[in-house]
């Protein structure tokens, strides 16, 4: 399948990869001319510019962008996608955005003839490269099915969460809950190891009862805990501050539009967004145990 990707960062590059290695023929397109070299050398195809892949003749175009901006400036620009591209072509946006932005995207490409999903993705750069991510789709279940054998090769769970914006929805709502749930876990095992407990005990205790969680159990904030974790190696790799950071943002903006109270959201951004003015952005999200461990 002639397929156009847009979008080779840290997240794009990988699912590109993965692409190329189920062989499909590439089209990609990126700012940064490193990116698109690493694709090039594997085998795809350089394009100039958004508009030059939607005239490449591709059946498929994946875009895996920043921020809402980047996929309005993409999409709906004067020389952007839906400017250039033909009727018909899926649509295919995996950039995490929030929900309105992507409604109004999706009914902009549909005015146009293409059909369109939104599929951001959990399972950060490792299930990228090893292309066992978690694509949450919104869109028609015709527009699902036509796509899900192409997510297929990127990711290994392929839930449709059903009309377009809803996979943004699930996307905000399941961080927001990770960024809670990981600062409850800080919180406990500080406290736990403050008061004399062993670590690793806390933890077995807590992951055989009923405060067990993801964040306690595959991914403990307290170094050492679980091995190879981001905790266990300085905090590095794995989903930064500052990606959790713009999750909560997200959630935090989506919610203001609905007018449903997200307190607990509200006050794990302002605790990530304060780690993150201390210099800490770049540390896995899991280092917001530092700010209840008073380390620097």
């Amino acid at each position: 399948m002639h397929i156009g990707f847009l979008g080779l960062g840290n997240m794009g590059g990988p699912m590109a990869h993965n692409l190329l290695k189920a062989g499909h023929q590439l089209y990609v397109f990126d700012v940064s001319a490193t990116a698109v070299a690493g694709l090039t050398a594997a085998g795809a195809q350089e394009a100039t510019s958004a508009g030059a892949i939607a005239k490449a003749g591709v059946e498929v175009i994946i875009t895996m962008l920043p921020a809402a901006p980047h996929v309005r400036e993409v999409y709906l620009g004067d020389d952007g996608l839906l400017a250039n591209v033909q009727p018909g072509v899926l649509l295919i946006d995996s950039s995490t955005i929030d929900p309105m932005s992507a409604r109004e995207v999706a009914a902009a490409a549909a005015k146009n003839g293409n059909p369109m999903i939104d599929a951001p993705v959990s399972g950060g750069t490792v299930g990228a490269a090893a292309g066992t991510l978690t694509f949450m789709v919104g869109g028609s279940e015709a527009d699902f099915q036509k796509a899900q054998p192409i997510l297929a090769t990127m990711g290994k769970n392929i839930i449709h969460c059903g009309d377009c914006g809803n996979g943004q929805v699930a996307k905000v709502a399941n961080n927001m809950l990770l960024g809670i749930s990981m600062i409850g876990a800080a919180e406990a095992m500080s406290l736990g190891v403050a008061l004399g407990m062993d670590a690793k005990v806390l933890a077995g205790v807590i992951n055989s009862s009923s405060g067990r969680c993801w964040s306690s159990e595959i991914y403990n904030p307290f170094p050492g805990v679980v091995e190879n974790s981001p905790a266990s190696r300085g905090y590095s790799g794995g989903f930064g501050t500052d990606l959790m950071l713009k999750d909560l943002g997200l959630a935090s903006e989506a919610a203001k539009q609905v007018r449903q109270p997200v307190i607990l959201g509200a006050l794990a951004q302002q605790l990530y967004q304060a780690f993150s003015m201390q210099g800490n952005g770049m540390l896995d999200f899991s280092a917001i145990i530092k700010l209840y461990r008073q380390e620097n």
